[in-house]
Parts: C-alpha cells; structure tokens; sequence
C-alpha cells in the first residue's frame, strides 16, 4: 500500500496540527483482499482527508514497508503473526514521528495483538496469554510480563476487520465511519442501556451511579429478554456486565441454574444510533474471532462497530468481577465510560481508564494484572463521543486566517499528551504487583482460614497458587528509606476453582484472592469469570 495523499487549503495548512499515525500490515491486507485492498487505501485517503479538516494530520505507515521503517529508521516486520517484531516497530514509529493517536488497521490476523502471560493461568483459567493492545500504549519494551506495561503513555486504538474474510467491505465501512464523526453534548450520553446478569445486579447498580448518578434505567437477565427494542439501544452509551464465552455471539444472564441470553449480535444490527459507546466487562466480550467457526455470525463489537458505534471497550479473554461492590473489570469499564463523559478522546479515555486503574490498586494482585493487560478498545482512537471542556490552554495569538478554535484544541492536546506521559510514568514508579513465588506456602493456620473461606464460598475443585509483591521502581532515596523500614513480606494467595456452572461452555472460575502479610491475612477478595 502506498500512503495516501492528503488535501488540505491554505486556511488548513498555517494550523498547528496534532498527528495520527495509522500503522497496518500491508501485505497481511493484500494476502486477504487481492486486488480489492485498493478500495481499503482509497477509504483511508478518505480518512485522512476528513482528518486534516479536523485539525489532524494523519499519515498511513506499512509497518512491513523496509523502505518505509527505513526512513523512520527501524526495522520493519517480516513474520506478521510475531508479536514481538510487532511492538519493536510500532515503538520504532511512535519514537519516530511521537504521534497524538495510534490507530493499528486490521485484526488480530493483520497485526496481532501483544502475548502477555496470563498471571493466573492453570487448570481453571486456560488462558494462556492475556491478549491485549497494552503493550503498543507503553514505551517499555517487548516482554511477555504484564506487569511491564503497567504504567501507559500512549494512546491508541485499533479499528478491526473480519478476521480470515475475504470481503473488504466490512473495514471500509468502518473507515468511512471514521471519517463522518461528530461530537455530541454530555446530556446525549446520559441516557444508557445497561444489561447486567441477576447475579451481579449490586456491582452493576453501583457502577451505574457512579457513572451516570442513577441506576433507575438497568436492565436484569434474567428475567429481561435479549430482544431489545430499538428505543432501549437507542441510548448512546452501553453498559454490560454478563457473561461471554469464547468465539460466542452473544452474551448470558445467570440466575440459579439459568442462563439465558442477555444479548445477541443478530439483534443489535439497525437498532443502535451512530456516536454509541460500550463498556463490557464480559468474558471474551472483545474476542477477535473468525465467525467461520461460530455459525459465520460475527461477534458483538463487530456488529456495533458495522452499525456506526465509535467505540467498544471489552476483554479478549476471561475477566473478573465481583459479585458485590466493584473491583477488575468493573473499574476498568467504569473508569473508561467516566472519561468518554468527561470530553475525552476515545483513545484518550482508554489510556486514563488504565492508569486510573493502576492508580486505584496500588498493588496489582494476578487479576489486576491480567485485567490491564487484556482490556481493548475497538475504535478510532482520535474521536470525540462528547464535546471536550475547553482548559484555557492556549498558544500565541495566531494570524487572521487561522482558525482560533482549532488552534486551542491544539494546544490543549499537546498539554494533555505530557501530562498522560508524566502521570504514567509515575504510577509505574510508585506501584508494586505480584509475581509467582514457588518457594512460598501458606501456613497450615492460614491454610485452614483459606480453606473455610472457600468451602464458604462454594469454590469447587481448589488450586492455590502463590505470588511475592515487589516491583516498583522507586526513585533510590525512597527505595532505601523502605528496605531500611524493614516492612513484612507481603504475598498474594490465589485460590482458583469451579462453582459447578452450567451451561459448560461459559467459563466457570471463581477466584478467592487473600492478601497476607507476615504470615496473617489482611484482606480478600472473591471474584468470579464474566
């Protein structure tokens, strides 16, 4: 592919302009499309038009040209399925041209999503890696540790194709979504569809009221169907905490042993608004599935992407949640639609949900890890759901030709990228989190307490698993202030189980996760897959 030109007037030109930087695998597109990826280029022209009107110039960059990376000096991918030479170039473009917004074009199949480990992965949650873009949002280099990427500095996105599809409509539907996005008002995102499975109708209640101030308009599965009328999907922001399972269309309700559909891709098409955005804490919610293995229904975000939805914010993989108040998934989508509220960019909404996240756990456990790590946002990362506040951040008086409006949003992106940068960096600076720690077992008194909270809670099946708390790269002053403070050795007991779940094919996990320190427990918590 060849990047696109771009069209911009003279008034246009003498702006001081923010930047973009669309990254994709070209020929990973060629190998799907043929002859058709032509159409996708010139979607992205149009793309890139439609930006430089807005005050961005976007540039397209082949992560797979050499002659491209060259000029840019780094390396260029040649095996597009390696997540590492994928980080090792997009680091190479952001460090380069330190754009504004990463949009990544394609699937998992065109540029794949980083292979973090999964913190908790063994007999009970099978997720080997915990899928994610968290990587390309940090400057810490390639590492299949989550806990490297704990403290983001970019913004970024990614707008996917139809994994394995042969038709390239569907992308260039979405790119010309993109290209056709205005900014609402706060009010018009006040008004929400929220669906929650019974079981956990207190944790969404909460983070209801703490997103919108009110959780008079959520709906329960069971007994409320998935067939929802388009005036309940009109609503232009979506809440979902139920389950979801892999390569599954549709996400479940559960209440005793009945789980029935709480929504489903083949009901969303010609019901949701153009500008909606969605948060689901689902297990899978977010999955990047081929629908050929799945009754060739493409999965949710896709539908709502396809039905001009900006954004979508979900979990490649298996997530927790608690039964009551709020913790993992449910702070990270809370934090993510409380920002989009806030005037913040889709991108940077995303980018603040997930040091907000770290800034409220100041020491990660295993599913805080894996929470950060496989959290993703399906969307143009530069758009604007609501008006942003204007901050007063300003530049020198421009010419008479230069559009003041487009001069201060600017200036007040350009403020907001060092601050997000400041603030990442610190929270990594000053944030603990687990590691496995073999050697490390419980003592047979806090053994017992650990087994009573279980039989309690109904944990079939238990494996415990063990983590030491260390990290945080301390400044040395503070470093030596605390090893001098000799403070007890701080562990994570992690006991992950089943709770006799059917249907089989939701993920079935509960986890109790007991915080100790010098041998006593201090703290746990109980959480269940979504």
């Amino acid at each position: 592919m060849v990047k696109p030109k771009t069209a911009t007037d003279n008034d246009e030109k003498k702006v001081p302009t923010s930047t973009k930087v669309i990254v994709t695998n070209a020929r990973a597109l060629e190998k799907k499309y043929g002859r058709r990826v032509s159409e996708i280029r010139h979607a992205v022209a149009g793309l890139i038009q439609a930006d430089s009107k807005k005050g961005l110039t976007t540039e397209l960059i082949e992560i797979d040209n050499r002659k491209q990376m060259r000029k840019l000096k780094t390396s260029a991918v040649q095996d597009a399925s390696s997540c590492r030479e994928n980080k090792e170039a997009i680091d190479g473009v952001y460090r380069a041209m330190l754009p504004d917004y990463i949009m990544i074009l394609g699937s998992r199949d065109v540029v794949p999503h980083n292979d973090p480990k999964n913190p908790i992965y063994g007999p009970n949650d099978p997720d080997q890696y915990a899928y994610g873009d968290l990587a390309y949002a940090s400057d810490a280099p390639y590492s299949q540790n989550p806990e490297s990427f704990i403290s983001p500095t970019r913004v970024v996105g990614r707008l996917p194709d139809i994994p394995n599809s042969e038709d390239p409509s569907y992308l260039i539907g979405l790119l010309r979504n993109a290209s056709h996005w205005s900014t609402k008002r706060m009010d018009d995102y006040l008004s929400y569809f929220a669906v929650s499975a019974y079981v956990w109708r207190h944790s969404t209640d909460l983070s209801l009221k703490k997103i919108f101030g009110s959780a008079g308009a959520l709906n329960l599965s069971p007994p409320d169907s998935y067939k929802w009328k388009r005036a309940a999907l009109s609503a232009l922001s979506h809440f979902i905490n139920c389950h979801g399972a892999p390569a599954d269309c549709r996400y479940y309700g559960e209440k005793g042993k009945d789980y029935p559909i709480a929504h489903d891709a083949g009901h969303i098409d010609g019901k949701v608004r153009e500008g909606t955005v969605v948060a689901a804490e689902c297990c899978y919610g977010a999955e990047l599935y081929d629908p050929g293995i799945s009754e060739g229904q493409p999965g949710i975000p896709f539908i709502y992407l396809a039905s001009k939805a900006y954004g979508f914010l979900g979990s490649s993989t298996i997530s927790y949640g608690p039964a009551e108040g709020n913790g993992a998934a449910d702070l990270i989508c809370r934090f993510f639609m409380n920002r989009i509220l806030g005037g913040a960019s889709l991108g940077r909404a995303a980018l603040l949900a997930r040091q907000d996240f770290v800034d409220a756990n100041p020491t990660l456990d295993p599913v805080d890890l894996k929470t950060i790590a496989q959290f993703v946002l399906l969307g143009d990362p530069s758009i604007h759901p609501v008006e942003p506040s204007r901050t007063g951040v300003g530049i020198a008086p421009p010419g008479k030709s230069i559009n003041r409006k487009a001069v201060d949003m600017v200036a007040d992106r350009a403020s907001r990228r060092r601050h997000l940068a400041r603030r990442g960096l610190m929270i990594g600076q000053s944030t603990r989190y687990a590691r496995r720690a073999a050697r490390v077992r419980p003592s047979p008194s806090l053994r017992k307490q650990l087994d009573d909270i279980v039989k309690k809670a109904k944990i079939a099946e238990p494996i415990v698993t063990t983590y030491r708390v260390g990290g945080a790269a301390l400044p040395k002053d503070i470093r030596a202030a605390f090893a001098a403070a000799k403070p007890p050795i701080e562990v994570f007991h992690v006991v992950a189980g089943r709770t006799e779940r059917k249907p089989a094919f939701i993920p079935d996990v509960a986890v109790l996760v007991a915080r100790v320190e010098a041998g006593e427990l201090k703290s746990y918590r109980l959480l269940h897959s979504r």
